[in-house]
């Protein structure tokens, strides 16, 4: 078994990758096998100390976010391996160990945590997955996050993304310039939305699966509205579509959406459901497998007149019982 070929050792680890304590003990067998392994097991942050190794020990020894230990130098370059980065979850690893301190003092230390993370971007040209959620980092003064990326290969291939809209709009400039292939595509709408956000989902050439909600007061469903035209551009490539929590904003949109195989409804207003009721005339989708009301459902009779037409082809039919 130890003797086998790279690309048999490959296909096999790559059985493994969600059994990551036996993927990790694969690393001590012997070099060839070491070498195969770790880019499986890091296909995303495996281990918050080693990851630590590739971020700037010196800024995080001067704001106290670790403590001036020896420490080698990384074997591998483990950057290029991964895939997937949640970056929250990276920055509430590195700092479990400070929950006592002040929120002020916390924040800030957030803060140090996030740009060093962000600096490593753009080294990750094999990225796949990104969830970024703490680009906003409130309650710090005079602080501004800077997103380091260039055009080159970084981000290139993103094809999921989750993300706020009040994140730093330069963010999504960035984004909209370099990545152009994302396919997954989920939104917590809060606060004005930043134009730079409307571009970058229209730059995208293959959207299948979009989900949005929107979190804040319900005033701010007029911004929220301003964004139809350049979600209904992917009429055509749209197959999952999740809405929720949507205030102020005319379900009638997703009429667009002709090839809709899966659809979410997360409403928990009356508003929503009263332009469902509009939808049940005209609205058709031949392609509809999946159809959820995840909160609430709409009154019996308006359902059923929408299954008249968009039923018969259902594989699934998930409804709350709560009826408005």
């Amino acid at each position: 078994m130890s003797q086998l070929p790279v690309d048999c050792l490959n296909e096999i680890f790559q059985y493994l990758e969600k059994d990551k304590i036996t993927l990790h003990s694969c690393l001590l067998v012997n070099r060839i096998w070491c070498q195969v392994s770790v880019r499986i097991l890091w296909t995303s942050v495996w281990n918050y100390d080693t990851l630590i190794t590739c971020l700037s020990k010196e800024i995080l020894y001067k704001n106290r976010i670790i403590t001036p230990t020896t420490t080698s130098k990384p074997l591998f370059n483990y950057m290029e391996f991964i895939k997937n980065l949640e970056i929250d979850d990276i920055i509430k690893n590195i700092l479990k160990n400070y929950q006592s301190i002040t929120p002020i003092n916390l924040n800030y230390k957030k803060y140090i945590v996030a740009q060093e993370i962000y600096k490593l971007l753009d080294q990750i040209s094999s990225l796949r997955e990104l969830h970024i959620h703490s680009l906003t980092i409130r309650n710090i003064p005079n602080v501004t996050p800077t997103i380091y990326l260039r055009t080159g290969d970084c981000l290139k291939h993103l094809s999921k993304l989750s993300c706020r809209s009040d994140i730093y709009s330069q963010f999504f400039y960035q984004l909209s310039k370099i990545c152009q292939n994302i396919q997954s595509l989920k939104i917590h709408f809060i606060g004005n939305i930043p134009n730079e956000l409307t571009d970058l989902i229209s730059a995208q050439k293959n959207l299948k699966y979009l989900d949005v909600s929107q979190i804040g007061c319900e005033d701010e469903g007029d911004d929220l509205a301003y964004m139809i035209p350049s979600l209904t551009k992917h009429s055509n490539t749209l197959i999952k579509l999740v809405l929720s929590n949507l205030n102020h904003v005319p379900l009638s949109f997703i009429a667009e959406f002709k090839n809709l195989q899966k659809i979410d409804l997360l409403l928990s207003n009356k508003n929503g459901f009263e332009d469902f009721k509009e939808l049940q005339y005209y609205v058709n989708f031949p392609q509809l497998r999946v159809l959820k009301f995840s909160r609430k459902c709409p009154k019996i009779e308006l359902l059923i007149k929408f299954l008249e037409v968009n039923g018969w082809n259902l594989n699934f039919l998930v409804v709350m019982i709560v009826i408005i």
